[in-house]
C-alpha cells in the first residue's frame, strides 16, 4: 500500500512538473487580433422531447405514445468569425449548417403496435457566443462558452404524422480548447443546446389523410435539443 501511494505522488509529482514546464509558443501574437476567421466541421446528434397527454383515440380506442427511440449523428460545416473584446472575453458569429434526421417510434398501448417517422432536418443556425478563455500555458487554451442560437429548418415536410415548425431559438452552453499548432489553431469545441420554443404544429390543415390526427393529438408539445461536436481550424 505505501508503494503505491509513493508511485501516485510520484505521478501527480511528475504531472505537476510538465505543465509548468515552459515550451515554445506557435503563433504568440494571433490572439492580439481584433478578428479571428476561420472554418468548421462537426459532428451532430439531434433530440425532442416529447410531452405525451394519453390522448385516447374516440373512434378507435387507440392510445399512442411518442418517443425518440434511437439517434443517428448528423454533420455541420460553417464559418466562425471572432471578435476580441478583451484579454479573456471574446464575441463570437458563427454560421453553420447541420445536416441530420430524428427518428420517431409511435407505439400503440393496447395492441402494442408501432409506427415510426423519419424528420430529417437541414438547419441553418447563426450562434453568437460570449467565449471566456483561461490564460494560455504553453500551446493550450481553454476556454467556455454560452450564447444564443437561432435556427431555421428548410426541409419541413407536410402530410406525416407529425409536422414541426420550422424556426427555433436555442440556448447553448459549451466547452473547448484551443490548440496552437505550428501553422493553424486547432480548436474541438463540444456544446450543448436547448430549444426554447414548442415546436410542434399542431393545426394540422396539410393533411389528406385525417386518421393521422391522432398523433399529433397525443402530443402536448415538442421541444428540440442538440449535441455538437466540433473541430475549428483558425
Amino acid at each position: 500500500m505505501k508503494r503505491f501511494l509513493v508511485f501516485i505522488f510520484c505521478l501527480v509529482t511528475l504531472f505537476n512538473v510538465m505543465a509548468q514546464e515552459q515550451k515554445v509558443q506557435h503563433r504568440p501574437y494571433l490572439d492580439q487580433r481584433k478578428f479571428h476567421w476561420g472554418f468548421l466541421f462537426g459532428l451532430h446528434m439531434q433530440d425532442l422531447e416529447l410531452k405525451n397527454n394519453g390522448y385516447i383515440d374516440p373512434e378507435s380506442g387507440e392510445q399512442w405514445y411518442a418517443d425518440v427511440d434511437n439517434y443517428n449523428p448528423g454533420f455541420s460545416v460553417g464559418v466562425l468569425g471572432e471578435m476580441r473584446l478583451n484579454k479573456y472575453l471574446a464575441l463570437r458569429l458563427v454560421p453553420t449548417m447541420h445536416f441530420g434526421q430524428k427518428h420517431i417510434t409511435f407505439h400503440e398501448q393496447v395492441s402494442g403496435r408501432d409506427s415510426t417517422q423519419n424528420i430529417k432536418s437541414t438547419y441553418i443556425s447563426m450562434p453568437l457566443d460570449l467565449k471566456f478563455s483561461a490564460p494560455r500555458h504553453n500551446n493550450y487554451r481553454p476556454y467556455f462558452i454560452a450564447g444564443v442560437n437561432p435556427m431555421l429548418d428548410l426541409t419541413t415536410k407536410k402530410q406525416k404524422a407529425l409536422l414541426m415548425k420550422p424556426f427555433d431559438c436555442y440556448i447553448e452552453i459549451g466547452m473547448g480548447c484551443d490548440f496552437y499548432l505550428p501553422f493553424f489553431k486547432l480548436i474541438p469545441e463540444l456544446k450543448f443546446c436547448f430549444g426554447l420554443a414548442d415546436i410542434l404544429k399542431k393545426d394540422r390543415n396539410d393533411l389528406i389523410d385525417n386518421s393521422l390526427q391522432k398523433f399529433t393529438k397525443s402530443l402536448d408539445g415538442a421541444s428540440s435539443k442538440m449535441i455538437v461536436l466540433t473541430l475549428y481550424f483558425e
